[in-house]
């Protein structure tokens, strides 16, 4: 699984984030069935269904990405569990968040940390060794 943290109305990483994990998928061709992406909202009050959906598909990662919506409260402790720091700006236009990517075995254990400028090729040659631990 390969686990990140975005909101559907950021203007510059988000979008580098999910077009890097897309470009991945396309790279693994067949072997992209092996691996699940996961991300995780960290703008409770924007992210709604219709945010992400459109989100999602001008990305044409519907149906490849699940996206994570809820609550503050749902939502916070996920972010603590994995460390990732969350600060909306006071007109709610940005969001700052660390951005990072997990790569997550098969298990559950978590074996892999990208940046967001992360390259495909890196995806591509740890999905077998994630998806064998």
């Amino acid at each position: 699984m390969l686990l990140t943290f975005i909101y559907s109305h950021c203007p510059d990483v988000c979008p580098l984030i999910v077009s890097q994990l897309r470009n991945s998928l396309l790279k693994l061709g067949t072997q992209s069935s092996r691996v699940q992406i996961v991300a995780v909202s960290v703008d409770p009050d924007r992210d709604t269904p219709k945010a992400v959906n459109a989100f999602l598909a001008a990305r044409d990662t519907t149906g490849r990405m699940e996206f994570l919506i809820g609550s503050k409260a749902q939502l916070a402790p996920v972010w603590k569990a994995y460390g990732i720091e969350v600060e909306s700006t006071p007109e709610q236009r940005e969001v700052g968040h660390t951005g990072l990517v997990y790569g997550i075995t098969a298990s559950g254990k978590r074996r892999g940390l990208y940046p967001a400028n992360l390259q495909p090729s890196w995806i591509v040659h740890d999905v077998p060794i994630l998806a064998a631990s």
